[in-house]
């Protein structure tokens, strides 16, 4: 359009407009020839033209833009509720009523939680569980089993028990712990700092009553024994003091008459669940037995003969050496502490075979963290021998075992400052010194306390007031004429 030789010598100024490039000539038109000068002029008429159109464009787009943003602000207005304008009068009177009504301030002080629970045992509780629910941490639950390891109290709950946890008000720390096994017994665990407990005993005598109670064989003997009031443990230790001297599947039979002299502890009139067997007799249809207990705690006939084996005064073959004895104020070798020890230790290698002292059944069966495998075997009614610390166990609970047998190894399980035996002798729920305790030795009553014993069975016998022997056997022959089948073999205990 313009020669190559102006626009190559800038006589030319080039511009922009919405983006496209125009140019105008930077010379005079004295330069410029006359024809080129019309074209130039008509050309830049041209670009005034789209230089105005374009400026004209923009402004009916921004006049367009502010029409529709004016009338949807005014539809927007005219849409509202008309009662949007009555909002801030209603928040100002009736709005801050209803928050005071549904959220008034609270000037009372926040109630702290009981620092006392209650628990009562029942079947299938442990101390983890019961302590787990309080949030009782299991720390402080080894803290009070290290206290117990010379009771075991709590290593059998049973239903029927309580615990009482005190705790302290502020650090909500476990203070102290009770435990309620009867009316007559109950262990108190105090805390004595912050890493240990100790235990008191508390042993009431109450007074202890006399009972008489008499039966007839109806079905087995078990059965008869319960419906007269004896419980379950009272009848299972009947049978065990007869065991060797009547066989109670064949010997008794239905009308056959028995009598249980028994005494009972009460504490503040409350039967506190504690008794204890004085006398036993039962008249079978051809023979008479008969059992009475004598101050050594064991059970003798009314000829004074034994009707239990003696004791062992070692649990064990062979010597070794007592590394620690019976004191009830002994300063525990590893915790420093004053804790009563109360069995004998004796030092032996690990293996060693341990021996049951006496005739009895097992009762217990246990680990404990701190004394070890341990077993507990109950010999008739007073006595109850313990061995601590144990590597391997030859008996079950509910098991019964004769004096000398096997039972276990020794070991160093535990809490233990090495390899020995630990063995205690209970006697009437009292821990004694099993070396020095008097425990049945001989077969029969001393001459020298035969006396005393003859007197005792015949007070006995008075409260008792059996009937005659051939009254029995007249009842026998009729029950025996008049029910044949009542004489059949029944299965007893």
């Amino acid at each position: 359009m313009f020669p190559r030789n102006l626009l190559q010598r800038n006589l030319f100024t080039k511009f922009h407009l919405d983006k496209k490039p125009y140019f105008v000539a930077s010379l005079s038109a004295e330069i410029i020839p006359q024809p080129i000068h019309i074209k130039l002029h008509f050309m830049n008429a041209i670009w005034k033209t789209t230089l105005k159109q374009q400026q004209k464009k923009q402004r009916n787009r921004r006049l367009l833009l502010f029409s529709l943003l004016f009338l949807l602000a005014g539809v927007g207005y005219f849409l509202l509720p008309t009662h949007q304008s009555n909002k801030p009068e209603l928040a100002l009177t009736t709005l801050p009523e209803q928050t005071k009504e549904i959220n008034p301030p609270s000037t009372a002080p926040k109630k702290k939680p009981e620092p006392i629970f209650t628990r009562a045992i029942t079947a299938g509780d442990t101390l983890s569980s019961i302590m787990d629910s309080l949030k009782i941490s299991q720390n402080t639950m080894y803290q009070i089993l290290a206290a117990d390891e010379s009771l075991l109290a709590l290593d059998v709950l049973r239903p029927g028990n309580q615990l009482t946890f005190t705790l302290d008000e502020e650090t909500r720390q476990l203070m102290t712990m009770e435990l309620f096994i009867h009316r007559g017994k109950q262990i108190i665990y105090q805390r004595s700092d912050a890493d240990n407990f100790r235990y008191q005993e508390i042993i009431l005598p109450g007074v202890w009553e006399k009972q008489l109670l008499n039966g007839e064989i109806h079905g087995s003997f078990f059965q008869s024994a319960l419906a007269i009031g004896l419980s379950e443990q009272e009848v299972a230790n009947i049978a065990d003091l007869f065991k060797s001297r009547l066989n109670f599947s064949r010997e008794i039979r239905a009308g056959d008459r028995f009598q249980v002299v028994r005494t009972q502890q009460l504490v503040e009139g409350e039967f506190t669940g504690q008794s204890q067997i004085l006398g036993v007799q039962i008249f079978c249809h051809h023979s008479q037995h008969d059992a009475f207990l004598f101050e050594d705690g064991h059970y003798y006939d009314h000829n004074g003969d034994s009707l239990a084996r003696a004791f062992l005064r070692y649990p064990h073959k062979g010597h070794f050496r007592i590394s620690s004895s019976f004191n009830p104020a002994r300063r525990h070798p590893v915790t420093g502490r004053i804790a009563p020890h109360k069995g004998v230790d004796f030092a032996m290698p690990t293996g060693t075979k341990i021996l049951a002292t006496g005739d009895g059944i097992v009762t217990r069966v246990k680990s404990h963290p701190f004394a070890g495998k341990y077993i507990e075997i109950q010999h008739g009614v007073q006595y109850t021998t313990r061995y601590l610390h144990l590597s391997r166990i030859s008996v079950k609970r509910g098991q019964r075992i004769k004096r000398g047998e096997l039972i276990a190894r020794s070991g160093n399980t535990g809490r233990s400052t090495g390899p020995h035996l630990h063995y205690e002798l209970h006697i009437k729920n009292r821990a004694v010194d099993p070396i020095t305790a008097k425990i049945p030795m001989a077969a029969s009553i001393p001459k020298s306390k035969r006396q005393m014993f003859k007197k005792q069975v015949a007070e006995l016998i008075a409260v008792m007031n059996p009937p005659q022997h051939h009254q029995v056997s007249q009842y026998t022959q009729e029950t025996k004429r008049n029910n044949p089948e009542n004489l059949v073999d029944k299965p007893t205990i």
